[in-house]
C-alpha cells in the first residue's frame, strides 16, 4: 500500500472527549482533516458546536457537538450510546477531557485529588469501556489517551503544583498498556500521546510569570510550546492504519524535553 491512504480517516467516526478546545479540538481538527466524522464532546456545548461550526464548514466532514459531563453517573456509556446512534459506528476514541486542581503538595485537598482522578482516570475508563464493547464487536478500533510528560517525571513545586494530576496521568498511562494487551487480539489497539508543556488553557498560568515562562521555555530543546500543527499528525497517524502494528505505546510529543537534563539552556 502507498504512504498517503494509510493516513485517510473516510469512512470512520471518531469521538473526542474534551473537544471544546485545547488538544481536544487540534484533534479533532486533524481527525476531521483526514477524513473523518467527528464528534466533539464537553461539559461547555457553546465550545463545542463552535469547534463544530468550523471544522464542518472547512473541512465538508459531518462534525458535530455533544454536551456531556463525563463525571455524572451513567454518562460515559450515554455519551457513546449517542455517537453510534447517531452515526452507527464508532472507530476512533481520543480522551481528551482532563482537569487540573493547583495546590501545594502538603496542603494538598481531598476533594481536589477526588474531581482530578474522577474525571482524568475513571471517566477516561468508563468512555474507553463503552467505546471497546462497541469496536470489538466490528472488530476494530483505535482508543487514544490524552496523557502527559508529567506521568514520567517528578516536578519542583514552583513549576507544577499538581500533585493528583501528574498522578493521574500515571494512572493513564498504566491503564492504556493493560487495556492494550486485553483488547489487542479483538483488533482494538490502545495507545497514549504524552504532550509536553503546549500552549492552551492549562497553561495559562504561565502567562501571568514571564519569567517562569521563560525558565519553562528554557527546559525545551526546541525552544518553545507545542501548538495545533504539533498534536495534529500524531492523532491521525494512530487512529489510521500507518499505525496498524502499533498498541500499548506512548508517544511522547515535548519538543525533546524529557531527553534533556534538568538544566535550563544559558541565554543568549
Amino acid at each position: 500500500m502507498e504512504t498517503s491512504p494509510l493516513f485517510d480517516l473516510q469512512g470512520k467516526t471518531a469521538l473526542v472527549t474534551g473537544g471544546g478546545r485545547g488538544i481536544g479540538a487540534w484533534a479533532a481538527a486533524g481527525l476531521a482533516e483526514a477524513g473523518a466524522d467527528v464528534f466533539v464532546a464537553s461539559r461547555k456545548l457553546d465550545n463545542c458546536s463552535a469547534v463544530a461550526e468550523e471544522l464542518a464548514g472547512r473541512t465538508g466532514r459531518r462534525v458535530e457537538a455533544l454536551e456531556c459531563n463525563l463525571v455524572e453517573e451513567g454518562a460515559p456509556a450515554a455519551l457513546v450510546d449517542e455517537v453510534i446512534a447517531r452515526s452507527g459506528r464508532l472507530d476512533v476514541l481520543v480522551n481528551s477531557a482532563g482537569m487540573v486542581w493547583s495546590a501545594p503538595t502538603l496542603d494538598y485537598p481531598e476533594q481536589g485529588w477526588d474531581r482530578v482522578f474522577a474525571l482524568n482516570v475513571k471517566a477516561l475508563w468508563l468512555v474507553s469501556q463503552a467505546a471497546a464493547r462497541h469496536m470489538v464487536g466490528a472488530g476494530v478500533g483505535s482508543i487514544i489517551n490524552i496523557s502527559s510528560i508529567s506521568a514520567m517525571r517528578g516536578s519542583r513545586e514552583v513549576i507544577q503544583p499538581v500533585l493528583a494530576y501528574n498522578a493521574s496521568k500515571g494512572a493513564v498511562e498504566s491503564l492504556t498498556r493493560d487495556l492494550a494487551v486485553k483488547l489487542a487480539d479483538k483488533g482494538v489497539r490502545v495507545n497514549s500521546i504524552a504532550p509536553g508543556p503546549f500552549a492552551t488553557d492549562m497553561m495559562r498560568y504561565l502567562d501571568d510569570s514571564p519569567e517562569l515562562k521563560q525558565q519553562f521555555t528554557d527546559t525545551i530543546p526546541l525552544g518553545r510550546l507545542g501548538g495545533e500543527a504539533d498534536i495534529k499528525g500524531v492523532v491521525v497517524f494512530l487512529a489510521s492504519e500507518a499505525a496498524a502494528f502499533v498498541t500499548g505505546s506512548t508517544l511522547v510529543v515535548d519538543g525533546g524535553m524529557l531527553a534533556v537534563d534538568a538544566f535550563p539552556a544559558p541565554r543568549a
